[in-house]
């Protein structure tokens, strides 16, 4: 890493960090309002921002990149789809959420089931963030930076121990975000950083066509590609042995991707902040159109990257997809540029680092510590206690992610298997909470712990995929894949018992009196008069795409 590199990076970083003081200080965020909602004051423009960085980060760069590296085109699915999940929030949840005048997800489900059924969903989003998701972000956010940046021959400390490092480092940084800023330095840090990667993002995929197609335009890269690996450039996957099969984009993808944008405390926290529904709406449509076109930045450059490796002697036999993005990135960007992305790469870890950990602090501090521990807290001791509680996480979190090496292969594969493992049952819930008002609390008790049950046993004991190397075809090893195929198809098929159980068990287990919504009157409702028809214009884009990559 030679002396323009590390000036960019430590400029940009810097910068980033500057501006964000800046514009919050003197903003004092002591309040539960203020340190957990930014005292619901997010405009469109930063809600969508902070949507988008905190769903772009490192496994996304990283582990989609190397995914489409690995699996083609149709691996866009993960972002196309989530373009249409935003609309739906954007049209049919946020007006719910926003009516009720919650912090929380489980707020939500206390007023519609019951304080068992806040303070279990409270438990599995702050378990599941602190072992799956910030796990996954630190590791290969670690490994990204450290093939951009070549950490490991300039540290001298080996692989692993520079993934220790680098895991610390951001570890550290993101806590101070996080825990002295509150969401409104979170949602002001996105947005600069969400600037940045649009721009590195595309200038990526910009030299990286220059480079694989010998400087003979987009054309002739995709002629090149479409040559040596004609399945690569189809949206949709017709072969048996592809993990994404086109028949998976209507089970287990729809509903992670459905769940993930419409259910997700880490997620929609910064919806909940908006200073009216308007405004919300505004943010999130804007960052639905950005998903649309984000395969730009997270699936296109991982296609090229076959062309770019052969035409530059690169060794691919032994690489792995962890690797693909930072070697790409080395590749492909001139000296005095790689600095300035490595630093909008660690704006996107941190991004969702800190955004997770406010989240974390938010469902402890309202479900559990105001409604548990000290219900009568005042608001410097609730404030408190989520900083308390995010270095907590963050500690956790940074000492579980270097133990990922242990399975290092297809790691975007695996981190959406384990996200299905509570996103399946949460869903559930929520959905049937929607549309059924009599069911009482130990309906969605029992079909929480049935879902959690029905998940780790198709994920930990289901058996694995093969492919056989002459055909191509999967070996099926285990009940699961041999009876469901996919383990898509088996999250589609809990998620559809789980919602029969419901209305099974809704018979007779029945509130005192139906549930009816209350408006909380904490912001405008007035929808925005244009959403419903740019919601339908997205939606129309998504199946555009679909259609001229199918074939």
């Amino acid at each position: 890493m030679d002396a323009p590199t590390v000036i960019s990076f430590l400029f940009f970083t810097g910068l980033v960090a500057f501006l964000t003081w800046r514009l919050t200080r003197g903003r004092l965020d002591n309040t539960e309002e203020g340190y957990f909602l930014a005292g619901r004051s997010l405009s469109g423009v930063v809600i969508a921002g902070s949507l988008l960085l905190t769903n772009l980060s490192t496994e996304q760069l990283v582990g989609l990149n190397g995914d489409a590296y690995a699996n083609g085109l149709a691996v866009m699915a993960w972002e196309v789809i989530a373009g249409a999940s935003l609309v739906v929030l954007a049209l049919f949840f946020l007006p719910r959420y926003l009516k009720s005048g919650i912090a929380t997800v489980p707020q939500f489900l206390e007023e519609r089931y019951g304080p068992a059924t806040r303070a279990l969903t409270t438990f599995i989003f702050i378990v599941a963030y602190m072992l799956i998701l910030l796990p996954f972000v630190l590791f290969l956010g670690a490994k990204g930076l450290g093939g951009m940046l070549n950490l490991e021959e300039m540290l001298g400390l080996g692989e692993v121990g520079t993934i220790w490092a680098v895991v610390i480092f951001i570890g550290v940084v993101g806590s101070a975000y996080a825990i002295f800023g509150g969401l409104r330095a979170v949602a002001v840090s996105d947005t600069f950083n969400g600037l940045g990667l649009l721009i590195g993002g595309l200038m990526i995929t910009f030299f990286a066509f220059q480079m694989a197609s010998g400087d003979g335009g987009v054309s002739e890269a995709f002629a090149k590609l479409k040559q040596e690996k004609p399945e690569h450039l189809r949206s949709v996957a017709t072969d048996g042995g592809h993990y994404l099969h086109w028949s998976t984009l209507f089970t287990g993808v729809l509903l992670l991707n459905f769940f993930y944008w419409t259910t997700n405390q880490q997620i929609i926290q910064r919806t909940f902040a908006a200073k009216s529904l308007a405004e919300g709406q505004k943010g999130v449509l804007l960052a639905s159109f950005f998903k649309i076109l984000a395969p730009l930045i997270l699936v296109v450059p991982g296609l090229l990257a076959w062309q770019v490796f052969a035409n530059k002697g690169i060794d691919q036999a032994s690489m792995e997809q962890g690797e693909v993005y930072g070697q790409l990135v080395r590749t492909v960007l001139p000296t005095w540029l790689t600095g300035f992305f490595a630093a909008v790469v660690m704006g996107s870890i941190l991004s969702t680092f800190n955004s997770v950990l406010n989240s974390s602090a938010t469902l402890f501090s309202l479900g559990v510590y105001k409604k548990i521990i000290r219900p009568n807290a005042s608001q410097h001791q609730l404030v408190m206690s989520g900083r308390i509680c995010s270095a907590v996480v963050a500690v956790l979190a940074v000492i579980a992610a270097p133990l990922i090496f242990l399975n290092v292969d297809g790691l975007f594969e695996k981190f959406q298997s384990l996200n299905g493992i509570y996103f399946i049952p949460l869903l559930a819930i929520v959905l049937f909470g929607f549309f059924n008002r009599t069911a009482n609390g130990a309906t969605a008790v029992i079909t929480i712990v049935a879902g959690l049950a029905a998940m780790v046993l198709g994920t930990f004991f289901g058996g694995v995929e093969a492919l056989d190397p002459e055909t191509n075809e999967v070996i099926s090893k285990g009940w699961m894949i041999d009876t469901f195929r996919s383990g898509f198809h088996y999250m589609g098929a809990v998620f559809a018992v789980l919602l029969l159980l419901q209305f099974l068990l809704g018979g007779f287990m029945k509130r005192p009196t139906p549930y009816v919504q209350q408006d909380a009157k904490v912001v405008d409702l007035t929808p925005w008069k244009h959403a419903k028809a740019v919601g339908i214009s997205l939606i129309a884009i998504v199946l555009v795409i679909y259609l001229i990559f199918a074939f």
